[in-house]
C-alpha cells in the first residue's frame, strides 16, 4: 500500500511537469519578439500577473509558512524565474511607455510581496495562521486570473468559433487543475484545492465548448489560433 506522503509526492511531480509545460508555452511568442526586435501588439500584463502569483505561492510553500510544500516551491520558483525572463525580454524590446509601465508594475509587486512576507512573520506566529493569511491571498489572485479564460469562453460562445481557445492549451489547463486538485485532497489543503477546483471546472467547460464549436470554426482561422495560443498561456 502506497502511503499518502508517497502518493502526494508522485502526484506533485506530475503536476510540476504539466505546470512547467504551461509556463514554457509562451516561448514561441518571445522567440518571435526576439527575432522581430519588437513586442508588436503583445501585452506584458499576463506575465506580470504570473510573477505576482508565483511569488505568493513560493511564499506560501516556505517551511515557516506551510511545511511539507517543497513541490509547490519548486514549480512556482521555476515559473517565477521563467516569467521574469519573459518580462525582461518584453522590457528590452518595448517602447519607453511600456518600459515605464513594466518597471512600475514590478516595483509594486516587490513592495506588495515584501509587505505580505513582513505581515506574515510579524503578525502571525503559527503555521496555521500564516498558511491561512498567505493562502487566502493566493486563492484571491488565482481566482482573479481566471477572468481571462472566462472572457475567451464568452467570445467562443458569441462567435461560435474556437479560434481564440487552442485545444492543447485548454487540455493542459484541465489536466493541471485535476492533478493539483488531487495533490491538495490527498493531504487536505484548501488553499491549493479551491483554485484548482475552479481551474478544473474551467477546463471542463472549455472542452465542452471546443466540442460544441469546433466544426463551426472556419479552417482558414487555424493560423490565427496558433498565434492566440501563446497570448493566452501566460495565465
Amino acid at each position: 500500500m502506497v502511503s499518502k506522503d508517497t502518493a502526494r509526492t508522485i502526484v506533485g511531480i506530475i503536476g510540476n511537469i504539466i505546470s512547467f509545460g504551461l509556463f514554457a508555452s509562451p516561448i514561441p511568442t518571445f522567440k518571435k519578439i526576439y527575432h522581430e526586435k519588437t513586442v508588436g501588439g503583445f501585452k506584458p500584463d499576463p506575465y506580470l500577473a504570473t510573477v505576482l502569483n508565483c511569488s505568493l505561492w513560493v511564499l506560501y510553500g516556505l517551511p515557516f509558512v506551510h511545511p511539507d510544500s517543497v513541490l509547490v516551491i519548486t514549480i512556482n520558483g521555476i515559473g517565477l524565474v521563467m516569467e521574469i525572463i519573459y518580462v525582461s525580454i518584453f522590457f528590452t524590446y518595448s517602447d519607453w511607455a511600456k518600459r515605464k509601465k513594466i518597471v512600475m508594475a514590478l516595483l509594486c509587486i516587490v513592495i506588495f510581496v515584501a509587505a505580505v512576507a513582513g505581515i506574515t512573520m510579524g503578525a502571525f506566529h503559527t503555521h496555521h495562521d500564516r498558511s491561512m493569511f498567505v493562502g487566502i491571498l493566493c486563492v484571491v489572485f488565482n481566482v482573479v486570473m481566471y477572468a481571462s479564460p472566462l472572457t475567451v469562453m464568452r467570445r467562443v460562445i458569441r462567435t461560435r468559433s474556437v479560434k481564440y481557445m487552442p485545444f492543447f492549451l485548454s487540455l493542459a489547463n484541465l489536466m493541471n487543475g485535476i492533478v493539483w486538485l488531487i495533490y491538495a485532497l490527498i493531504k487536505i489543503d484548501a488553499y491549493i484545492a479551491i483554485p484548482n477546483a475552479l481551474g478544473t471546472i474551467s477546463g471542463l467547460v472549455q472542452m465542452v465548448l471546443y466540442a460544441a464549436f469546433y466544426k463551426s470554426t472556419p479552417r482558414e482561422e487555424e493560423e490565427v489560433k496558433k498565434t492566440q495560443e501563446v497570448q493566452l498561456s501566460g495565465i
